[in-house]
């Protein structure tokens, strides 16, 4: 159900268990899930953790860089009509979208439905000028809010004239 985003009706089917007892399984997988994982991996970076990632972003040439942002769309097949106009996008379809920020190594530090939130305070110098903001790299669709920071639209050099 997690995996292929199906209702818990459609699993007996496949696998030959109903539908109270597919919900019953999934709830308690997700139980586990957050009692095991939930002190390493299903929490907000600390302190310990951005200083570890504003090493590794400067290292790679992006001082002050915390992760990058991406989105996704999902249709939302079941959208009320009276919202189906401020849910619907270029699809033409009404969407949800989600939106997760990872790390170089793909640790997903947020998965939430909505805005950008705040970045955390990291202090760094770039060029002579002291920030006290991170900021994640994301693609062009997103706003020019201070911690989102755009991808170069206009990369320089010899394979510059192949990727237009």
């Amino acid at each position: 159900m997690l995996a292929y985003g199906i209702a818990a009706d459609a699993t007996d089917e496949y696998i030959k268990i109903g539908e109270s007892t597919a919900i019953q399984s999934l709830k308690k997988i997700c139980r586990a899930v957050v009692e095991i994982f939930s002190e390493q991996y299903l929490r907000s970076p600390n302190t310990n953790d951005v200083a570890r990632l504003l090493h590794i972003g400067k290292r790679r040439g992006f001082p002050g860089m915390l992760g990058s942002l991406d989105c996704m769309h999902w249709k939302w097949k079941n959208c009320p009509t009276a919202w189906a106009g401020q849910y619907t996008g270029r699809s033409g379809s009404p969407t949800i979208i989600l939106e997760a920020v990872a790390d170089y190594d793909l640790w997903i530090w947020h998965a939430y439905f909505g805005l950008p939130g705040i970045a955390p305070l990291a202090h760094y110098v770039i060029q002579g000028k002291e920030y006290n903001m991170g900021y994640y790299l994301a693609d062009g669709i997103y706003p020019k809010w201070s911690t989102l920071v755009q991808s170069i639209h206009d990369p320089r050099g010899p394979k510059k004239n192949y990727l237009q």
